[in-house]
């Protein structure tokens, strides 16, 4: 804004200064033009006839004129190179040093050729223009002068400059007081964001920012919030996670220490004890794979997409899922259809759901597996007719290391990780699992997956 306002000065002094200039040239010219008029049209008074000598014709023309206040009009008279004599009106000027009193600029510009020009003097500037007066016989050399100095015009100028820039200035000053008030109620939510971001800590993610407004600074308080209720999410479930991971891992820590503790030399004794531990180890190895299968699920490339036959992936399944134990499986209903979706990540869901299922139901039960279309996309399932699931826990079981209530007395002794990685893949594909009860009783898990088929 200084630049511009130093701009706006200095451009509104050149534009001045410009037509001052223009205006002594007009002046100039105007007398000019009245003088050679004169020259050419009047008579001389006392005779009625033309006028026969030049200074008779410079102080008749001189006796009828007026000139401005900043404006002379002078004859001069003589021969080349001497200083001539000078007729003048007889006034006052209101210029400081006239141009009539200067003996050495007149004889300059009574021997110039040229009809016009600029005299830089101390006291300043003078424009002049000249007109030779005809000679009658042999009358010396004559010739009419007008002066402007424009050295007043320059100063009002000049002033007009200075109260420019000191209204420049002022308003300066003014503009950066508003600003810096304005722009520190703008940024006051921006600085908050920055102190609540350096005191946020692991501990504390409690600290919100106020919103006030529908602007785009209160559009920013909301994102940051936003962002920080991830956050505590974030590190709330990865509190949970080490709690969890730490008990569950805990067990089979303790079982295989205790037992190694406590062995003796006895071979069969041995032979049992290893056989604890390495059982222990295995399920240990199993809680460290899913852990790590979970941690994959944040990952982009989790699920690989390509296209898949529903049909011949779910009778894929069917036949892995019949090895898991003695159970009275069906292939209930298979979508014929093609999807996108990926095969291997899909299989180990729907495996892992049969394995739950077998885990809760006895010999001979039935377990369904299936898959249709819909009008959303596809689902694919598997139905048991166990125990069922509480209403309480049908939230809770898909979580980590969680497992319902009425089902934990079923065999199995799993960490709990299976139906939160059935989650995951669900959730990898954009879809979602959900639980059901089975007619006739038990579990139906059900992923929907939302997708368009190639």
């Amino acid at each position: 804004m200084a630049v511009a306002l130093a701009s706006v000065a200095a451009t509104t002094r050149s534009i001045l200064l410009r037509d001052a200039d223009a205006r002594a040239d007009a002046e100039l010219s105007q007398e000019v033009r009245e003088f050679v008029n004169f020259q050419e049209r009047s008579a001389d008074p006392a005779t009625g006839r033309p006028f026969t000598e030049p200074r008779r014709l410079l102080r008749t023309y001189l006796a009828g004129q007026y000139a401005d206040p900043e404006e002379e009009l002078i004859g001069l008279t003589g021969r080349p190179g001497a200083t001539p004599a000078k007729l003048v009106q007889d006034r006052e000027h209101s210029v400081r040093l006239p141009l009539y009193r200067d003996t050495a600029a007149l004889r300059e510009i009574f021997a110039s050729p040229a009809s016009a020009g600029t005299l830089h003097r101390a006291s300043g500037e003078v424009r002049w223009a000249k007109v030779a007066v005809a000679r009658f016989g042999s009358e010396p050399d004559a010739a009419f002068v007008v002066a402007v100095h424009p050295v007043r015009e320059q100063a009002r100028v000049g002033q007009v400059f200075r109260v420019l820039l000191v209204i420049s200035g002022i308003a300066l000053l003014m503009t950066t007081g508003i600003g810096w008030v304005v722009a520190g109620r703008i940024l006051k939510p921006v600085r908050l964001v920055r102190v609540t971001a350096a005191e946020l800590t692991e501990r504390d993610l409690t600290r919100r920012i106020p919103v006030h407004g529908r602007d785009d600074i209160a559009a920013l308080a909301e994102t940051f919030n936003a962002m920080l209720d991830r956050l505590e999410r974030a590190f709330a479930a990865q509190r949970q996670f080490v709690d969890d991971a730490g008990h569950e891992l805990r067990t089979p820590i303790t079982i295989v220490r205790g037992h190694l503790e406590l062995m003796g030399d006895d071979p069969a004794e041995r032979e049992e004890t290893v056989r604890l531990v390495t059982d222990e180890l295995d399920r240990m190895s199993r809680i460290v794979e899913d852990l790590l299968l979970l941690a994959k699920a944040e990952r982009p490339d989790f699920v690989t997409p390509e296209p898949v036959q529903l049909a011949e992936l779910t009778a894929d399944v069917y036949v892995k899922a019949r090895t898991l134990g003695e159970r009275d499986w069906r292939l209930a209903e298979v979508a014929d259809r093609e999807a996108e979706l990926d095969p291997q990540r899909i299989t180990q869901a729907m495996v892992q759901l049969a394995q739950n299922a077998v885990q809760h139901t006895t010999p001979g039960q039935t377990i369904r597996i299936g898959s249709r279309a819909t009008e959303a996309g596809i689902e694919l399932y598997v139905a048991d007719s166990g125990p069922g699931v509480q209403p309480e826990d049908a939230e809770m079981i898909f979580e980590r290391f969680r497992r319902g209530t009425a089902r934990r007395g079923a065999r199995g002794s799993g960490a709990g990780l299976g139906l939160a990685i059935v989650k995951a893949i669900a959730e990898g594909h954009g879809g979602r699992v959900r639980l059901h009860d089975t007619e006739g009783g038990g579990a139906t898990f059900i992923l929907t997956l939302e997708e368009t088929h190639p």
